[in-house]
């Protein structure tokens, strides 16, 4: 048996043994714990219905503020990336100042949502203020790496023909890479303010707005009741922007050959 055939065979034990030894040391192998974990769950569950609908006005303006702080969040994010990922595009610029952009991203990525919106209430306050410039940080970070592997993904040859004409490099971006990635972009984007109504739905719990601020009020208080109204007021209007997203994509991207 030759060495690479011996680490074939090696390789699906060592993960199995690694999962074990890392479900072990999270404790997702002690019976107690699971069984004791089962049955917080099942009283967790019986707690929430029927759902209250007595909070349901609050909720609603809740959910209304949490899909300006995405809205808004996005829009910055996108406003900043875009510019931030021409700027890292390896086909436009030298490697000086695209390593800089990049890394200047990742650090901005790192970061995550629920930390930038700590750093902004402490800046400005309690608010949805917080929360949008929050959500909008985050977005950037993404946004950003995303635009710039969309950019660097456009055809080599519709580069070099706008190139050949002697275009600078902001005529090459405006009349090659913006045109030939919008629909990405617009994908991408779409997707992004999908993710961030989800991320905004959680800021409230640092004082950032939005539904989360109500959540976390319900939890403490015990009114899980009032939670399961929040948690499925916030499902419908997920569906919702699915549903608008995907007819968005119907209209303005061009539709795939589907598959006989």
């Amino acid at each position: 048996m030759n060495r690479s055939s011996l680490g074939a065979r090696l390789a699906p034990l060592l993960l199995v043994g690694l999962l074990a030894v890392s479900l072990a040391n999270v404790g997702l192998l002690d019976p107690q714990r699971l069984g004791r974990g089962v049955m917080n769950i099942g009283v967790f569950t019986s707690a929430m219905f029927p759902p209250n609908l007595g909070v349901l006005e609050t909720v609603a303006l809740a959910i209304l503020e949490t899909l300006q702080i995405a809205f808004v969040g996005t829009v910055v994010g996108a406003a900043l990336g875009l510019p931030l990922a021409l700027l890292a595009t390896q086909t436009l610029f030298g490697p000086w100042l695209t390593g800089g952009v990049r890394l200047v991203l990742a650090i901005v990525r790192t970061i995550p949502a629920l930390l930038w919106g700590i750093i902004f209430v402490v800046a400005l306050g309690l608010g949805p203020g917080a929360g949008s410039l929050g959500v909008g940080l985050y977005s950037l970070g993404y946004l950003g790496k995303l635009f710039y592997e969309i950019f660097e993904g456009v055809d080599a040859e519709v580069l070099e023909a706008v190139r050949s004409v002697g275009c600078s490099r902001v005529q090459l971006a405006r009349f090659a890479l913006l045109p030939e990635a919008a629909n990405n972009l617009l994908a991408q984007l779409l997707f992004m303010f999908e993710y961030n109504v989800r991320a905004s739905s959680i800021m409230g719990f640092v004082g950032a707005g939005g539904i989360g601020y109500y959540m976390l009020g319900y939890i403490q208080l015990l009114r899980y009741d009032a939670l399961l109204t929040s948690i499925l007021v916030t499902l419908v209007v997920v569906i919702a922007i699915d549903y608008g997203s995907a007819r968005l994509r119907r209209l303005y991207l061009p539709e795939t050959r589907r598959l006989s």
